[in-house]
């Protein structure tokens, strides 16, 4: 099972939107996933349609070591789930701490789940350095930073292909060509927006694996508790979305095949009774 985790060096960029969207098009291009929410906003479960007073979760209980399987929900939108839990600052405060100090508490089950070489698990992480990115990243295929259009993001590249935003100087080189970059919300309209995107093209090159519009329907999408691809299919955003998931899986690790059927005995043409 390959790991995908979705990151970005600050909040506010639309990432949990685009975990959202991106889960469902590499569903719908034929691939099981499995969302994992690991920021404390706990936010990924409403963008797949989950109720709004639904707090079950998995993260926030990890200190306790639950059953990640029995975790496990099954979204509206159809994209399996393991929603990061309701908690308040002090709990996720504690929670992080927990990881940071012992990081087996995430990574051991992490392993579980990437046992299963047919399936991708998508990781929400918190905006930012933080414990959960600094165990999960050494065990992704890929992790994807996610950045405005903005002057603001552009300033940021720096610390992103350095690794600061990881928490770790080194992180950068250690993740090497596993590090790709999306560009969120460009917005045609703006002539800021575009130069920012195309300046950020023209330096990532092939580290850019995508740009998605900024489209209300994204907005509507979380409105109606749903996946922008599902809600609006023939939308802008849903078709780069689409597009930001063709190149993701471009990076991933193909899916295993099926275990081949075991071979039949097969009868003698002269002795029909005797299997060769």
């Amino acid at each position: 099972m390959p790991l995908l985790c979705l990151s970005s060096p600050k909040g506010g960029v639309g990432k949990t939107s685009l975990a959202a969207g991106l889960a469902f098009a590499l569903q719908r291009a034929g691939r099981q996933v499995v969302a994992l929410d690991c920021d404390p906003q706990n936010a990924l479960r409403l963008h797949l349609g989950m109720p709004i007073f639904d707090g079950a979760g998995y993260i926030a209980q990890l200190q306790n070591r639950p059953d990640w399987r029995a975790c496990l929900r099954t979204t509206p939108a159809g994209i399996a789930l393991l929603p990061y839990g309701e908690t308040d600052m002090r709990g996720a405060l504690a929670t992080a701490s927990a990881i940071e100090r012992e990081p087996e508490l995430l990574a051991a089950p992490m392993r579980d789940m990437l046992a299963d070489p047919s399936l991708i698990v998508l990781a929400d992480t918190p905006p930012g350095a933080s414990a959960v990115l600094s165990v999960l990243a050494p065990q992704a295929s890929l992790v994807l930073a996610v950045l405005l259009a903005d002057a603001a993001s552009t300033a940021l590249i720096p610390d992103i292909e350095s690794g600061r935003f990881l928490g770790r100087g080194t992180m950068g080189s250690l993740l090497g060509p596993k590090l790709l970059i999306a560009l969120n919300q460009v917005d045609r309209a703006s002539r800021l927006s575009v130069a920012a995107a195309e300046g950020v093209a023209a330096h990532l090159g092939p580290r850019l694996a995508g740009a998605v519009a900024r489209d209300e329907a994204v907005a509507e999408a979380l409105a109606c508790q749903r996946p922008v691809g599902l809600h609006a299919p023939g939308s802008r955003a849903a078709g780069d979305i689409s597009d930001l998931a063709a190149a993701v899986l471009r990076e991933l690790p193909p899916p295993a095949p099926p275990p081949a059927p075991a071979p039949q005995p097969v009868s003698s043409p002269l002795f029909p009774w005797v299997r060769q």
